[in-house]
């Protein structure tokens, strides 16, 4: 996707975990313009962090055309990884974190740095259980799903 990119889209995601590790759930909420779509799925044993990560990548994944994306979550774990240039970093050090531990979701950051390349994506971050209407939303889907797995 070398074009560039018309489509505005709102990209809000959450994940959940029951126990952690544990059943877990992810939500991914789609608007574009009047539209909208929820995708969401589960894991029967993963934790919390892959929850996030696999909402924000299945989200990216759904769009079929290079788009200006507003990725809105209430991960710090994510959005510090793209803010705070903890993904350069790991890269620079053959993903090992600071103290040479292996960084943990390898597999999951390198997937959304692909995805993340293919659009022009800002991240906003905002308080979980705070009233956002999106975030709650993604949040009681990440746990229905959660539930399911269970």
């Amino acid at each position: 996707m070398t074009s560039e990119p018309r489509e505005k889209v709102i990209l809000t995601t959450d994940g959940a975990c029951i126990g952690n590790p544990g059943p877990g759930g992810w939500a991914a909420l789609l608007k574009f313009k009047s539209k909208e779509k929820m995708l969401s799925g589960n894991e029967a044993d993963t934790t919390n962090n892959r929850m996030e990560l696999l909402a924000v990548i299945e989200g990216l994944q759904a769009l079929k055309r290079r788009c200006h994306v507003t990725v809105v979550t209430d991960s710090q774990y994510v959005m510090k990884a793209f803010k705070e240039g903890w993904l350069e970093k790991w890269e620079g050090n053959g993903w090992k974190t600071a103290d040479k531990k292996a960084v943990k979701n390898q597999d999951l950051w390198e997937s959304l740095l692909t995805l993340e390349a293919e659009h022009d994506v800002h991240w906003e971050w905002v308080k979980g259980h705070s009233g956002h209407p999106d975030n709650e939303r993604v949040d009681q889907e990440a746990r229905s799903q959660a539930e399911q797995a269970r």
